[in-house]
């Protein structure tokens, strides 16, 4: 059985104080859960105050993008995945919809950072995800299918094993709106299938998270679907209640 996996994105938020305050109110509330994993993706500036506040808790800590260069270098504003690793992050976001959009990833530029994760040992949770105008003109699996395929043509479907995929349909994060348990779930399946044609014991052991306006009333029901296991959280992450209520949900799944 794959054990759910709940991690939190806290995109560009934060202070000390605030950092500070969150990391207790997580530690305080998380110890006891032992069934899933969990970890927070704070921005680079606080990944070592957190990893220090974190410290004999269930969570663990990860960043939210690396650099696509594999060593240190002229690369201004840049951070690579040998620094992640000298911090001791467990994971790293990749792909998300916001680099995609914002600042023009692409599929390529992803697929070689998570080369570079998995390479150094840190955990890609890797993003797929479709806009509303790719969902209503009929091209939602085309989009994720070419996202996958430049992940696995880059490193092997093999790798997966060692990836956390994230299904965030675009048109759900940050606006309120989630895709109904069944929506998420038929996306969730689509992918696990995709890759079990390629090899089936890969697919069933790959942990495949939702990302979408998760909250504390609706993850009890996204997480009991078969192919969801946990989430990657956003503006729900950014409160301590709210987020152990979301780790506690997928928590009450694995234990049931």
């Amino acid at each position: 059985m794959r054990k759910p996996f709940v991690a939190g994105n806290w995109k560009m938020h934060g202070s000390k104080a605030f950092v500070t305050e969150l990391n207790q109110g997580l530690k305080q509330q998380t110890n006891s859960m032992t069934e899933i994993d969990i970890a927070v993706c704070p921005p680079a500036l606080y990944i070592s105050q957190t990893i220090a506040e974190l410290e004999g808790s269930t969570v663990k800590v990860g960043a939210q993008n690396i650099a696509e260069e594999a060593s240190q270098g002229a690369f201004t504003g840049e951070i690579s995945i040998a620094m992640l690793k000298d911090m001791q992050c467990d994971y790293v976001i990749l792909g998300h919809s916001e680099r995609r959009a914002i600042y023009g990833e692409t599929d390529e530029q992803i697929a070689n950072k998570v080369a570079l994760a998995l390479e150094a040992g840190i955990t890609p949770i890797f993003c797929v995800g479709e806009t509303l105008e790719e969902r209503e003109s009929g091209t939602m699996e085309s989009v994720i299918a070419m996202q996958l395929d430049a992940v696995i043509s880059k490193v092997g479907v093999e790798e997966f094993e060692k990836i956390v995929i994230a299904y965030e349909p675009v048109w759900a994060i940050g606006t309120g709106v989630t895709a109904s348990p069944e929506q998420a779930q038929e996306v969730h399946a689509f992918i696990r299938d995709k890759l079990a044609r390629l090899n089936r014991a890969v697919a069933e052991k790959v942990i495949i998270q939702y990302g979408g306006s998760v909250k504390p009333n609706n993850a009890a029901e996204l997480f009991a679907q078969a192919d969801i296991d946990g989430g990657l959280i956003g503006g729900a992450s950014l409160n301590a209640d709210d987020f152990a209520a979301i780790c506690q949900a997928a928590q009450d799944v694995a234990s049931a």
